[in-house]
């Protein structure tokens, strides 16, 4: 389904392979994101219910220089996870620096095939398929993203990102522009440097000028460098969605939307703390508070989304199971609890600071969540210093519904044998 732009926008990744990466970066740290961090997929995708045991079987399509492909490759090899990775991209340039990458860790755990989401190539069936940064261009993101449905093995599911308007306001404005001073007949290289060369002149009045979430155009290593700079500025097909948009993306894909990354931002109460307010939105479908929340906040620049295939059940991490074992998604347990403010936790999320009300038990509780312990050992151990089990129990409930929606804390997959309780 290639057409004029299609072609225009595989010579851009011929030329430019995005995101920048160096190899040898690999010895220096894992860049680290979402969605497909295998944490959030346990949770997110299968419940917390899928035994790590069971090999997963992983597509990365559109996986260009491999940032998804290698964090999880990476994180399923450092746990010890069987399964594979394959990654599809049509660049052939991205894969050289994807395969090096890969190299550099020593990961046998990759795929590298050379296709297209348009003309999906036969590679039978995935427990887990992402596709980041991809959907919105191409040529038909609903072809594209049906193309990838029907590969979603039963009981999987998929995790994608799409570019968000508001977030990204300025962003289409100046894209107006350098289709006029840089057109897109010229090559990739011809381009990069007018645009350099009217970023170093553009008006005080200029909106991207007053967006500071959008850093893409900018050099290395603030931004994207050149790579960056032409797939956000120059890039030859570039749509957004906002959230009720892509929900009907993803339900004409036979998909459901099973979690917007962090849910938190897309819940519009804490922005609104007004009692009639919030008797308002209280009516209101996850969607719609999820519109609202978009809407309102202004600064979301990118949608990340977690899908189950519809006619699947719906499957949800069980917070009740008292064997199960909580997770923290990034940082430490002493860290989290020393965060602890006057009783909340305070977050930014793209300059937009929130402060979400703990329970009292909170920091005694973090303190002793260690990727190991069971919710009923942690519980134990709490009580062990004085609270009773009934306190203990409400600050737990209290504290998940906090930290969850910030995609923090999780559960983790059952681990080979009965789990701890």
């Amino acid at each position: 389904m290639q057409d004029a732009t299609d072609a225009q926008l595989a010579a851009q990744y011929e030329a430019l392979p995005y995101p920048a990466r160096d190899p040898r970066d690999e010895a220096k740290r894992l860049i680290i994101g979402s969605p497909s961090h295998l944490l959030e997929v346990d949770h997110w995708i299968f419940g917390a219910r899928r035994p790590a045991s069971q090999p997963l079987r992983a597509l990365v399509a559109g996986g260009g220089t491999g940032d998804g492909a290698i964090m999880l490759a990476q994180q399923m090899a450092w746990a010890g996870r069987a399964g594979e990775v394959v990654w599809l991209d049509r660049s052939g340039a991205a894969r050289k620096v994807a395969e090096a990458r890969a190299a550099a860790r020593g990961l046998t755990n990759i795929r590298f095939v050379e296709g297209s989401i348009m003309e999906l190539p036969e590679l039978g069936l995935f427990d887990y398929v992402d596709c980041c940064g991809v959907l919105h261009h191409l040529p038909d993101p609903a072809t594209g993203l049906r193309n990838l449905g029907r590969v979603v093995a039963p009981g999987g599911g998929m995790g994608i990102m799409v570019y968000a308007p508001h977030g990204r306001t300025g962003v289409y404005m100046l894209q107006d522009a350098l289709r006029m001073i840089a057109p897109a007949a010229e090559a990739p290289a011809a381009r990069v440097d007018i645009a350099k060369r009217v970023m170093r002149h553009l008006p005080e009045t200029a909106w991207l000028r007053k967006n500071p979430w959008i850093t893409d155009h900018l050099p290395l290593p603030q931004g994207g460098g050149d790579s960056g700079l032409y797939d956000l500025l120059l890039n030859p097909r570039d749509v957004s969605f906002t959230v009720p948009q892509l929900d009907a993306l993803v339900r004409g894909a036979g998909m459901r939307i099973a979690c917007l990354v962090e849910p938190v931002r897309y819940d519009p109460d804490p922005l609104l703390p007004d009692p009639r307010l919030r008797a308002r939105t209280a009516a209101m479908g996850m969607i719609e508070r999820a519109a609202l929340a978009e809407a309102l906040a202004g600064n979301m620049g990118i949608h990340i989304a977690y899908l189950a295939r519809g006619e699947d059940p719906e499957v949800k991490p069980d917070w009740e199971d008292r064997s199960a074992v909580p997770v923290l998604r990034s940082g430490d347990s002493a860290s989290w609890a020393k965060g602890i403010r006057g009783g909340a936790l305070p977050v930014t999320f793209d300059g937009l600071r929130v402060m979400l009300p703990v329970p009292p038990l909170a920091g005694a509780i973090l303190s002793r969540i260690d990727g190991k312990r069971s919710l009923a050992e942690v519980a134990r151990a709490v009580e062990a210093g004085g609270a009773s089990p009934a306190q203990v129990a409400r600050d737990m409930a209290a504290l998940r519904g906090a930290m969850e929606p910030m995609n923090r804390l999780l559960l983790a997959a059952p681990s080979p044998g009965p789990r701890p309780a």
